[in-house]
């Protein structure tokens, strides 16, 4: 058995793009429009990574999506999380639990989605001002 990928629907796919390639730092690898089922399929992955994807679905009918968080969540490996949180605070991203432990943060997509960031090896000490800022909506 081999993993392939994950697939997340979203509501907007040029927000959602922006969200994991300009923001979050994946890459695109792969794009396929399927007007026969009315959909598009974009697949990222990490940098130098494109046996670890996940598949942004997005339906051209729109259709309410609700409950992003039943999916779980995804998660990558990072170099630095305070770097890693860093730059995606300055990029707009809410920090919904930051790494106070120098472990483990979370943000969401655009749609919702959970997305864990967790420090490569041994956790970093702890440090301000990630050690007391508190969480910030739901993760």
């Amino acid at each position: 058995m081999k993993y392939l990928h994950t697939m997340v629907r979203v509501t907007n796919l040029e927000q959602s793009v922006d969200f994991y390639c300009n923001k979050l730092g994946l890459v695109e690898v792969d794009r396929s429009e399927v007007p026969q089922g009315r959909y598009t399929l974009v697949f990222l992955a990490p940098p130098g990574q494109t046996d670890i994807q996940v598949e942004l679905t997005y339906n051209w009918d729109p259709e309410a999506y609700t409950g992003g968080r039943n999916f779980g969540h995804l998660a990558y490996e990072v170099d630095d999380i305070y770097a890693a949180c860093q730059r995606l605070k300055d990029k707009g991203v809410v920090i919904n639990r930051p790494p106070r432990d120098g472990r483990m943060a979370f943000v969401r997509s655009p749609d919702n989605i959970s997305i864990e960031l967790l420090q490569k090896g041994t956790p970093l000490a702890p440090a301000e001002p990630w050690s007391s800022m508190p969480n910030t909506g739901v993760w």
